[in-house]
Order: structure tokens, then sequence, then C-alpha cells
């Protein structure tokens, strides 16, 4: 079988994909009109038969959840011994929109993708959206078991140093906004008010998602008070992601 995804790729006239997918993840692919898929950015969209819209959102709705659930087993089993509440942020850490983007960077990956119009506007997350799409193409052709041994063996040890992601601090502020990113909600840190006296002066910021306030916090300074209301939010948005229905309203 792997020779003969060798053979195929060769003859393929996608066969500069085929390279690319064996270079960056170490086998040939054996349906490379997945691979084409994953990395069609939703600006260059096709639609089908009933408005079908084809490009790489569906494909990275399931990459999301395959790498995260990969991300989870391989730090439950890599620290046996630490709380859930370390385990979520380190699976954070690794799955963020940032350090996927990054990533993909790191790859080509993003060179890879197609898209509609000017290249320049495909948009930030557009590498890490391709990534996670990827991983989904991955995981049709060949399962989840292959999925996981090459998410780990030559994404997770290799591009990551799980021990320096241990001792590295991100702040309130950066946790919830990765969140909203990945998410797709609308976030912002708003001025809703002041309180005290004119040399007592206390600002009061809220943290809302899609418009509605979720935190919010006073503090001496602007500054002060979001880290504040980011703190808070961030707490808030751990409690619910089990009950996810809850934050989307």
């Amino acid at each position: 079988m792997l020779l003969g995804n060798r053979l195929r790729s060769y003859f393929s006239n996608d066969r500069a994909l085929h390279q690319s997918i064996r270079n960056v993840f170490g086998y040939y692919p054996g349906n490379i009109s997945l691979f084409k898929l994953a990395l069609r950015h939703k600006s260059a969209t096709q639609k089908v038969i009933n408005g079908l819209r084809l490009n790489n959102e569906r494909l990275e709705y399931l990459g999301d959840a395959i790498l995260s659930a990969v991300v989870a087993d391989f730090l439950f089993k890599r620290f046996p011994y630490r709380n859930e509440g370390f385990l979520t942020e380190m699976r954070s850490k690794i799955v963020s929109r940032t350090s996927l983007n990054k990533l993909a960077m790191k790859l080509g990956l993003d060179k890879l993708i197609s898209v509609g119009g000017e290249r320049n506007k495909k948009g930030k997350s557009a590498g890490g959206d391709a990534f996670e799409a990827v991983v989904g193409a991955i995981y049709l052709d060949k399962g989840y078991e292959f999925t996981r041994k090459l998410l780990i063996n030559r994404i997770i040890n290799v591009h990551f140093d799980v021990e320096m992601l241990v001792e590295e601090e991100i702040s309130f502020k950066s946790r919830v906004i990765e969140w909203a990113q990945k998410e797709k909600h609308e976030l912002s840190f708003t001025v809703i008010g002041q309180s005290g006296e004119k040399h007592n002066n206390q600002y009061i910021i809220a943290a809302m998602v899609d418009g509605e306030i979720i935190a919010q916090a006073n503090d001496y300074s602007i500054k002060g008070a979001e880290k504040l209301v980011a703190e808070k939010a961030w707490q808030i948005i751990l409690s619910k992601q089990t009950a996810p229905d809850e934050m989307a309203g």
C-alpha cells in the first residue's frame, strides 16, 4: 500500500502536494483530494450541488477535535500526578491559535493554502485552521491510531518543548483572547464606568463576549482593571467548558 501510494503520487497531477505532505508528515497520502480540501481557505470556496460549500471548515472542525483528544491523552499520560487545571492549561498552550499559526508557518503549510482574491487577506488564523484541517484529512485517510502516533512523534515531540511550556507564563488576557479566536467569538475589554472621588478614581472594565458582559472588575488604572477582569473571565470560561451551550448563550 505504501509503495502504491508513492507510485500514485509520482504520476499524479498533484505530485508537488503529495511530496509536500510526505516531507511534512512522513507519508504519501492515499486520498490527495482530502488534503487539497484541507488547504482550501474559505475565501476560495467552491459551491457544488445543493449549495454545498467546498472549503476546509468542516475538516478544521474534525481536526480540532482529533488534535484536542490526542493532546489531552498525551498530557494525561505524560503528567500522571497533575490536576485537571494544569492539564487544561497545558493543552491550551499547545493547541492555541497563536501556537498553531506559528507551527503552520514552521511546517510551510501556510504556503500551500489555496485562497481566493488577495493572498494577504486570508486572515491571521488561516495557518492554524489549515493545520487542523490537515489533521482531519490525515484522520480520514489513515485512521485515529495512525494520526495519534504521527501527531505525537512528528509534531508534539519535535516541535514543542513540553517542559518549557510547563514553566511558561501566559497572561489571563492572552488566554481569553486565544479562546475567543479559536471559538470564533467577538471579544472586547471595555471601560463601562468609573467610581470613587477625583483622587481615588477607579476604572470599571467589562469583558464582553459577543456583546454580553461575562465579567467585570475595577482598578485605579485601565491596565490593572483589564488584568483583573481577564482573570475573572478566564475562570468563568474554564468553568463553562463542560457546558458550551451556556457560553454560547
